[in-house]
């Protein structure tokens, strides 16, 4: 830019030249050029110090421009490095604790493994076996209704033939009493899913399951169904949801059968919703027992509220009537009380006047 005015300056001083030497002599011209080559000199320098000057303080505030800028740019890039450097600390902080927690479950799950493979050899026992279905059953049957001692259900109940039922269900009409027998064919059902078996062994294991449950099946006809002590119907418990599945997903044909000798096949979820709608009509049934007497005892309030209500209008009558006695009662009195007055005083107009109201009026009560 500089360079530019200069340029322009020399161009002007060029054909202020060539305009000197066509007006002026020689020696004039001289004078003039050298008046105008001080002037020239001052004029050039003054421009060239206000022009440094200027661009001095241009290039200063340019300068605090964009070292403010560059200040404001450094904080805020800090400020997003902190903010997301503390984020990150936090995710990696949760990242550690959610593997701690990884670590404690797998510790759990590993514990959990020697668990089952310790209950696994534990219901190998069919005797052992008997006793968990048991202790399900009974665990259910508190859930639903309390202990035994409510005396709607009682545990090892002994029947008139002599075989004891798991438990006898005192179920309200039309379900009438119902035993409750558990049930756990174990062995080949594992069997029969254990898919390191060859297909054939599989279909044996199979057929021999099958045979488990019809003959537990036909035991709790045989046993716990009896004419005259129970319902025509008995329920055969499954404390494995599994083996429930597995009869009523691939084995309908037993439960054709178990419906044929009158027996009901649950498993857990499926007794704890029977037992649910059970104690829900009993509870039904005795909330309407409690109304129908307290209807019962409403009406007797009702008749004995009819006998107040005749005998509190009879003796309203009577007070009426009462009143009424008192009210004439108390006229006679002052007529008498006047007329005593009157005697006292000797005055005796005034006595034979009220002498004839009165026979007058006792004429009238005669009448």
């Amino acid at each position: 830019m500089e360079y530019i005015i200069i340029a322009l300056l020399g161009v002007i001083l060029i054909l202020l030249l060539i305009n000197l030497f066509r007006n002026n002599g020689s020696k004039d011209i001289i004078e003039r050029m050298g008046r105008l080559d001080t002037s020239l000199t001052k004029d050039i320098g003054d421009f060239k110090l206000t022009f440094s000057k200027d661009l001095r303080g241009d290039f200063d505030a340019l300068e605090l421009k964009i070292e403010n800028k560059l200040t404001q740019i450094n904080d805020k890039v800090n400020q997003e490095l902190n903010d997301n450097f503390e984020k990150s600390n936090k995710t990696f902080i949760n990242v550690l604790e959610r593997l701690n927690k990884i670590d404690e479950a797998q510790k759990k799950i590993d514990g959990l493994n020697s668990e089952i493979i310790s209950l696994q050899s534990v219901l190998t026992d069919k005797k052992t076996r008997g006793t968990f279905g048991e202790v399900n059953l009974e665990y259910i049957l508190n859930n639903a209704f309390g202990p035994a001692s409510s005396g709607i259900y009682d545990i090892q109940h002994k029947m008139s033939n002599g075989y004891i039922a798991d438990c006898l269900l005192f179920a309200p009409a039309p379900l009438g009493t119902i035993a409750i027998d558990s049930k756990f064919p174990l062995e080949n059902y594992q069997k029969m899913v254990d898919k390191g078996r060859s297909k054939e062994e599989r279909l044996l294991f199979e057929k021999n399951f099958v045979l488990d449950v019809k003959k537990h099946i036909n035991d709790i006809h045989d046993k716990y169904i009896i004419v005259g002590e129970t319902s025509d119907e008995a329920i055969m418990f499954l404390p494995a949801e599994a083996i429930f599945a597995e009869i009523n997903a691939y084995h309908p044909e037993l439960i054709n059968y178990a419906y044929s000798k009158k027996v009901w096949i649950t498993g857990p979820t499926t007794l704890i919703s029977t037992l649910s709608i059970i104690s829900m009509i009993l509870k039904n049934m005795e909330r309407d027992k409690y109304a129908k007497i307290i209807h019962e005892e409403l009406d007797r309030l009702g008749v004995e509220f009819n006998r107040y209500k005749e005998r509190w209008d009879k003796l309203s009558r009577s007070v009426k009537s009462v009143n009424q006695s008192i009210d004439e009662l108390h006229t006679t009195t002052e007529k008498i009380s006047k007329r005593f007055q009157s005697i006292k005083n000797a005055e005796i107009d005034t006595l034979q006047k009220d002498t004839l109201q009165i026979e007058y009026n006792d004429d009238d009560n005669l009448e």
